[in-house]
C-alpha cells in the first residue's frame, strides 16, 4: 500500500514542481539556476551539486545531482556550457536525466554593467521502476497465471523522451548580478500514462546576489544579499538570505519561504538553511543543511554538497575575484 501511495504522489508531483530541482546552493554554483553564467568568468570551469533528501517516515529518499562544464570563447564573445541533471527516487526507482547545451553572449552596456542573454536546448528522459504493479487484466484466475502484458488505459509507460527549450538573461557589474530564467518554453509532454497529455509547466526564476556596502573594508571581505524566487504552475518558493565571505572562507544563512500560499494550511517559512564554504587552489567547496520547519512528517532533513574548479584562475581566497557570490575583476 505504501508503494502505491508513493507512486500516486509521484504521478501528481511529476506534473508540477518535482521536474525542476530547487538547490539551496544555487548562489554557490549559479550555473545551476541560470545558463547565462556559462563562461561568465571568462575561464574554463566545472562543478557538481549533490542534494540528498531523507524521508525517514516513508523509508525512502530523493537524490539529485547537477553537473556542468563551461568555457569562454573570446572570438565569439560567448560562453558555451553543457550540464546534466540527474534525479532519483529510491523506492520506485523513478529516474530523470536531462542534458542541456547552453550559449550565452556578453554585451557591455556601459563601463560597469554587462548584459548576458542565453538560450538552452535540452534532451530529457524519464524511466520508471514500476515493475511490481499488477493490473486486473493481467490476472488469469482460470489458469492461475499472471500475464506480463496489460491493456489497462492507465498503464504506465516505461519511459518518456522529450526536447526542452529555455532562455535566460543576466545583468551584472563587478560586484553584483540579477538574472531571470525561463525553462520549458515549449512545454514538453511528460505524461507517464499511455497516450496521456501532461505538458510541463514553465519554470520561472528571478534571482540576485547583491553586495551590501558594509564590512567591505578590503577585497577579501564582503556581505551579499541573496534572493531567488521560483514559480512553476501553482507552486512557488522564495529563498532569501545573506552570505559573508572572508579570505578563503564563506558562511551564509538562507530561508526557504512559500510567499503565495495555496491553502490556509500552507507554511510561510518551510526551512532554514545554513551554508559554509571554502576555496583552495582553484577549488570551491560548499555544504548546506536544510532544517525543516513545516509540519510535513518524515522529513529527515536535506544535505547538499557542492564543488567547482576553475582551470585557469587558481584563486585561493573566497572573496577574491571570481570567488564570491558577486563578480569582481
Amino acid at each position: 500500500m505504501k508503494r502505491i501511495l508513493l507512486i500516486l504522489i509521484l504521478i501528481t508531483c511529476t506534473r508540477s514542481f518535482s521536474q525542476d530541482v530547487a538547490f539551496t546552493q544555487s548562489f554557490m554554483i549559479p550555473e545551476s539556476i541560470n545558463p547565462s553564467f556559462s563562461g561568465f568568468y571568462q575561464t574554463t570551469k566545472a562543478g557538481l551539486l549533490y542534494k540528498n533528501q531523507q524521508w525517514s517516515g516513508f523509508n525512502f529518499n530523493l537524490n539529485s545531482q547537477f553537473i556542468y562544464f563551461d568555457d569562454w570563447y573570446p572570438n565569439l564573445n560567448s560562453g558555451i556550457g553543457i550540464s546534466l541533471i540527474n534525479h532519483q527516487e529510491t523506492v520506485t526507482n523513478y529516474n530523470l536525466k536531462q542534458v542541456n547545451l547552453s550559449w550565452a553572449y556578453d554585451v557591455q552596456i556601459d563601463y560597469d554593467w554587462h548584459f548576458r542573454p542565453s538560450i538552452s536546448v535540452g534532451f530529457g528522459f524519464k524511466d520508471y521502476g514500476f515493475d511490481n504493479l499488477l493490473f486486473e487484466d493481467q490476472i488469469d484466475i482460470y489458469q492461475n497465471l499472471i500475464s506480463s502484458n496489460t491493456f489497462d488505459p492507465i498503464a504506465l509507460s516505461e519511459n518518456v523522451r522529450y526536447f526542452d527549450f529555455g532562455a535566460s538573461f543576466l545583468f551584472n557589474n563587478d560586484y553584483s548580478w540579477v538574472g531571470l530564467t525561463l525553462r520549458h518554453l515549449n512545454r514538453p509532454n511528460v505524461s507517464m500514462v499511455s497516450q496521456g497529455d501532461a505538458p510541463l509547466d514553465i519554470f520561472v526564476s528571478l534571482h540576485a546576489s547583491l553586495e551590501l556596502p558594509i564590512l567591505n573594508y578590503n577585497d577579501d571581505n564582503s556581505i551579499f544579499l541573496i534572493t531567488n524566487f521560483m514559480m512553476q504552475g501553482k507552486y512557488d518558493r522564495f529563498d532569501l538570505g545573506f552570505q559573508y565571505v572572508f579570505d578563503r572562507f564563506s558562511v551564509g544563512l538562507t530561508a526557504a519561504t512559500n510567499p503565495i500560499q495555496t491553502s490556509e494550511k500552507s507554511h510561510f517559512i518551510t526551512s532554514v538553511n545554513p551554508v559554509i564554504g571554502m576555496a583552495w587552489e582553484g577549488f570551491k567547496f560548499g555544504y548546506s543543511y536544510d532544517f525543516n520547519l513545516s509540519r510535513i512528517g518524515g522529513d529527515g532533513g536535506i544535505s547538499e554538497f557542492s564543488i567547482s574548479y576553475d582551470f585557469l584562475n587558481n584563486k585561493e581566497c573566497f572573496g577574491c575575484p571570481d570567488w564570491g557570490s558577486g563578480y569582481k575583476q
